[in-house]
């Protein structure tokens, strides 16, 4: 590895010889002085090297080499530099800057495609170049962040981590949004979800499970909010007594993941964005989804949709309600039809037009389903019918059901949406490493 220091390390050096790499950000090549931001993954700093633009003796040849070096420099140009660290409390970045001696170019950057007022289709076709701007290094480091510390909260409660497939022989919930896969003789489908496999689970005697992988869905969708390839956050428990205990999971997890980004990222967030971060207190409100059309109704709003579900509009001024009458920013809406929930969904012990489950809307934005799954196979499969589906083709998922399956339920959630709404990003083309749309195949 090349001997080198962190930038965000520097500040905690005394002054004297120093190695750093990363890539030219700026060059300000003036007469008698040149200034270089040089910028790694951890940060940035600046670079000076007094000019030398004559050589009137042999021993000026090396400064003025030295110097015609740092004027060929282009931006996004990647080099190490060693010289000697000095902290200067006038420097503006950082307080502190290094004076050059030497520097080696690994690698030299043509002019770069895209500007900051690029369109993020633009950005988005120069992805790897679009990912060096420092917004978009912390978007990944806060990522990371939440990620680990939902892991940690799961596996500190005893839940076991699993990696299900993404070839299935069927569909998971219908066929409407699948990918299919030539796959040797046959046909396959790409997965919409770990649904029935994090299930298997249960009959499986795992108790409580976790996935967080790539899920797939054939939906023409070009809003801020859909992908056709997203990472799913996923959780199944078994013993549970309705969709309650779910929800009661999932606040708690969230609450641990937001408690870590807040105090790992909060200040850099606020600086970046200008967003504060807040912890969410518990328990999140619960609004059932007839009183949440009632609410919206008093409120001037009228969702259209023929199903009963909610519309975008529908969550974003439920979440207007729920900010500033209940000061939250998350939302569960529960109770949802059953016409309009899929197949696996328990009914309501008293109600058979409803069923127990809920989706979590945050800032506006619906970021997860949950459930109470049906787990008596017998209801399983007229519930399967009444959805035009046929038992036959989901034999494998009801056998899970047919040799003992302990009450159980779960949740799904998108990972880029929640990243997107935790930072106020427009879309979540901004928060996805590599973007999958409808039409958009590369990078």
């Amino acid at each position: 590895m090349t001997d080198r220091t962190l930038i965000k390390n520097l500040a905690a050096l005394a002054d004297g010889p120093v190695s750093v790499s990363g890539w030219v950000e700026t060059v300000r090549d003036q007469k008698k002085v040149q200034f270089v931001i040089l910028r790694d993954e951890s940060g940035a700093v600046q670079l000076v090297n007094p000019a030398t633009r004559e050589a009137e003796s042999p021993e000026q040849q090396p400064a003025l080499e030295l110097t015609e070096s740092i004027s060929a420099l282009s931006s996004g140009t990647f080099l190490t530099v060693t010289g000697e660290l000095k902290h200067d409390e006038r420097v503006k970045l950082g307080g502190l800057e290094i004076k050059i001696s030497g520097l080696d170019v690994a690698a030299s950057a043509l002019d770069s495609p895209i500007a900051d007022d690029s369109s993020i289709d633009k950005r988005l076709d120069w992805r790897f170049l679009d990912l060096r701007r420092p917004e978009q290094n912390l978007i990944f480091r806060v990522q990371t962040t939440f990620l680990h510390a939902l892991r940690t909260w799961w596996v500190e409660n005893d839940f076991i981590e699993i990696h299900t497939p993404k070839l299935m022989a069927s569909a998971s919930e219908s066929r409407a949004e699948l990918f299919e896969v030539e796959y040797f003789e046959t046909t396959a489908y790409l997965a919409q979800s770990p649904q029935f496999f994090k299930q298997m689970a249960q009959p499986a005697g795992f108790g409580k499970v976790f996935e967080v992988a790539p899920a797939f869905r054939a939906d023409p969708s070009f809003t801020s909010r859909h992908a056709t390839e997203f990472i799913s956050v996923d959780a199944e428990m078994s013993w549970v007594e309705s969709h309650e205990d779910v929800m009661r999971m999932h606040e708690q997890l969230l609450v641990a993941g937001l408690t870590a980004v807040a105090e790992k990222h909060g200040a850099e967030i606020e600086a970046a964005f200008g967003v504060t971060v807040t912890v969410p207190s518990l328990p999140f409100p619960r609004i059932p989804l007839a009183e949440a059309h009632q609410i919206l109704e008093k409120r001037g709003y009228t969702v259209l949709r023929a199903d009963g579900d909610l519309d975008p509009e529908g969550e974003r001024r439920l979440s207007e309600y729920v900010r500033e009458e209940l000061g939250h920013e998350f939302v569960f809406v529960t109770d949802y039809a059953t016409g309009i929930r899929p197949f696996y969904h328990m009914r309501h012990e008293g109600d058979a037009s409803l069923t127990n489950s809920y989706d979590l809307v945050f800032n506006g934005v619906e970021i997860s389903t949950g459930a109470q799954r049906e787990h008596r196979v017998d209801v399983l499969i007229e519930q399967a019918k009444e959805k035009g589906l046929e038992p036959e083709e989901l034999d494998f998922y009801l056998d899970f059901f047919r040799y003992g399956v302990p009450p159980h339920g779960g949740f799904g959630m998108g990972l880029s949406r929640v990243i997107m709404l935790l930072l106020h990003q427009s879309s979540i083309r901004e928060v996805t490493y590599l973007f999958r749309g409808p039409n958009r195949l590369t990078p």
